[in-house]
């Protein structure tokens, strides 16, 4: 009995700091506090809330993991809203792409299908602005380049900026994503001035093709980019068994 007593408390202190959770949650989706307001302390929560303080503790520990917001320790700390829902879910997304073992040629395989989609939205919505902002991230490019330092995030983020363009808050979910993955698998490859090179020429050409609202010569474009991509990972990974097998990475601390 007192076996499933414990059993039974237990789960009702799972159920309370969710609750709390999905309650504060609903605070920030709705606007009553936005990123960089401050949460009242643990022990305001408890009040407000009618459960402990370790109850507390628990539920914004989750939201901290899920990216709504962070826990700053110290006699001046607290909880901070924050909005890096993004960044946690494409990290999760990059987790379990390793955990499944995904090939390199599926998640190119993958990629092309939706940098498709995602040019037909932005041909279609992109404005002078969303514009404005792929040649800004050209022209950082290129001064990287004149330094001789490989485009690498300015090559990343050109992607992540035309997803923006379709003005469809899914595919940036995504790309950023997909984007994510690309990024941990070409920060273990060797990083060419020559390819960075080739890069930004792509991306000036994807551009024109997307002012110039020319689907067709967007999609060759991307197919011919993608090529290259895919020979950069040829170099860099093994083939086993017919997959060229994504190598496992040691997470930051």
């Amino acid at each position: 009995m007192k076996s499933k007593a414990g059993y039974s408390n237990r789960l009702n202190n799972k159920r309370a700091f969710e609750e709390v959770s999905t309650k504060i949650k609903k605070w920030i989706i709705q606007g009553v506090v936005k990123p960089g307001d401050k949460l009242p302390s643990e022990t305001e929560l408890a009040r407000q809330f009618k459960v402990g303080r370790q109850t507390v503790r628990e539920a914004l520990r989750l939201l901290e993991l899920s990216g709504f917001l962070t826990v700053h320790k110290g006699a001046h700390g607290g909880s901070v809203i924050t909005n890096t829902i993004l960044e946690t879910l494409s990290q999760s997304f990059l987790d379990a792409v390793q955990m499944k073992n995904i090939s390199v040629a599926e998640v190119i395989a993958a990629r092309g299908e939706i940098d498709k989609m995602v040019l037909t939205q932005a041909i279609r919505n992109a404005t002078a602005e969303d514009i404005s902002l792929l040649n800004e991230n050209i022209r950082k490019a290129e001064q990287k380049l004149a330094r001789n330092v490989p485009a690498f995030e300015e090559n990343i983020t050109f992607h992540t900026a035309l997803a923006k363009a379709t003005h469809n808050g899914i595919f940036v979910i995504v790309v950023e994503s997909i984007m994510t993955i690309m990024a941990d698998f070409l920060s273990r490859s060797p990083q060419s001035l020559t390819a960075s090179r080739k890069n930004i020429k792509d991306h000036k050409d994807i551009l024109k093709s997307l002012i110039e609202r020319d689907e067709a010569r967007a999609f060759l474009l991307t197919d011919n980019h993608l090529k290259l991509v895919e020979d950069i990972f040829v170099t860099s990974f093994d083939k086993k068994a017919g997959r060229k097998k994504v190598a496992s990475v040691k997470k930051k601390v």
